[in-house]
Parts: structure tokens; sequence; C-alpha cells
């Protein structure tokens, strides 16, 4: 490994370190097992609207209830009547088991050979420590990172810059020795920017974008420290 001008390596969860199976289908088979048996096309419809009506300040004005308001709205959309706000709670609740949150293949290997690099790794997540903590433990990453940083933190969400700045804080370095990868263009790359960290988008199906500096594999990384 090259000796650059980078000192940490912080990543977005979800979609870029970890994926789950999709949304709708978690939601089908959590309602299934509670008595609700409603088609993967309908729940995939109100997710989408749901998605639309998305509000990256409510969800920090809320915290943890926003995923309790956001299932109500979805049952609602579905023709759920009964039990809405008790369902509503649970999904919030168990969703975690049956999410079934996996790492992709270029993870281990890369992270492992980061840390073996001296390089500090961390995560700053559009999530709450309720749900990362979850995806963490199950996937024995519990004390695996030198930060982790969520909406909880400092009540701010990417793609705001405090996000970012809290957690390069917490590692003692400042924003230009820091690299930050995701899958979003606006909350992850255009927010890391932002901040003065160095972006780099995950793009593991090679899609043509312009202005962004993508890798298709998280090894990449690995050539920038």
């Amino acid at each position: 490994m090259s000796v650059g001008r980078f000192k940490a390596v912080l990543f977005d969860l979800v979609g870029t370190l970890v994926k789950t199976l999709d949304g709708p289908k978690i939601y089908e088979r959590i309602l299934k097992v509670y008595g609700v048996n409603v088609s993967i096309d309908d729940i995939a419809k109100a997710d989408a609207e749901n998605m639309e009506e998305f509000d990256v300040e409510e969800m920090v004005k809320l915290m943890q209830d926003f995923w309790v308001k956001w299932n109500l709205r979805l049952l609602e959309k579905i023709g759920v009547q009964d039990n809405r706000d008790f369902l509503a709670r649970t999904l919030d609740k168990v969703w975690w088991e049956y999410a079934k949150p996996e790492v992709y293949s270029d993870v281990s290997e890369t992270l492992a050979q980061l840390k073996s690099g001296g390089i500090k790794i961390g995560i700053v997540t559009n999530g709450f420590e309720n749900d990362y903590k979850q995806i963490l433990r199950k996937l024995g990453w519990t004390d695996y990172f030198d930060v982790v940083v969520g909406i909880d933190a400092c009540r701010k969400a990417k793609p705001e810059s405090e996000i970012f700045l809290f957690a390069v804080n917490k590692l003692h370095l400042h924003p230009e020795e820091t690299i930050f990868i995701g899958d979003s263009v606006n909350s992850d790359y255009e927010g890391a920017e932002k901040a003065g960290l160095r972006p780099l988008l995950i793009n593991r199906e090679g899609k043509t974008l312009a202005d962004v500096k993508t890798i298709t594999s998280l090894t990449e990384v690995l050539l920038f420290v």
C-alpha cells in the first residue's frame, strides 16, 4: 500500500458496505407474519410514493419516530385499516430481523487492508443509532470501526456538512485528510465534497456519470491511500 496524504476512509453504510433485501420485500415478509397479505406490487407502489414525499429535515426532527410515521403512511396507502399503529411500530422494531443485511463482496478485504495499513475507517450514515447498531451486531462489526456516526450524534443528516465534520473531528483529523465513499451523488458525494472531504462514488453497475469521480469496486480506494 502506498503512503498518501489520506489518513482515514469513511463510508456510507447501506448501499455502500451493506446490501439488504429490497424494502417492499421486507414489508411483505413482516406483514405476512402478522396476517396481512398484500401484493408486493402494491407495497412497492406505496413505498415509491413515500420516497417522493421524503423530507430529510422531517427525519432529523422526528428521529426514530420518523420510521413509524413512514410505516403509517405506507400502511394507509396499501389499505391496511386494522391495528395500523401496532403494525407501524412493529415494522420498525423487527425490520432488521427480516432485512437480511450482508456485506458486498469487495468489502471485507478492502477494510482489512486499510486497517493493516494504519488507515482509520469509519461510517457516516443517515441511519439512527438503534438501526445501525443492529446491523453492525449482525455482521460482527460492533467494535470494528474507529468511528460510527448517525443522525443521532449531531442531529444533522447528509448532505449537511456537519455530520461529515463530526466524524472527522472524532478522528482528530482534517477533512482534506479524509476520503468519503458512498452511493448517492447528492447525499454522499456532493455532501462530502462540500464538507472538504475527498469524495468517491461507489458505482458497481458502471453507470456513466458526469463530473463525479467513481470507483466500480471498493478495492480501488487502496490506490488513494
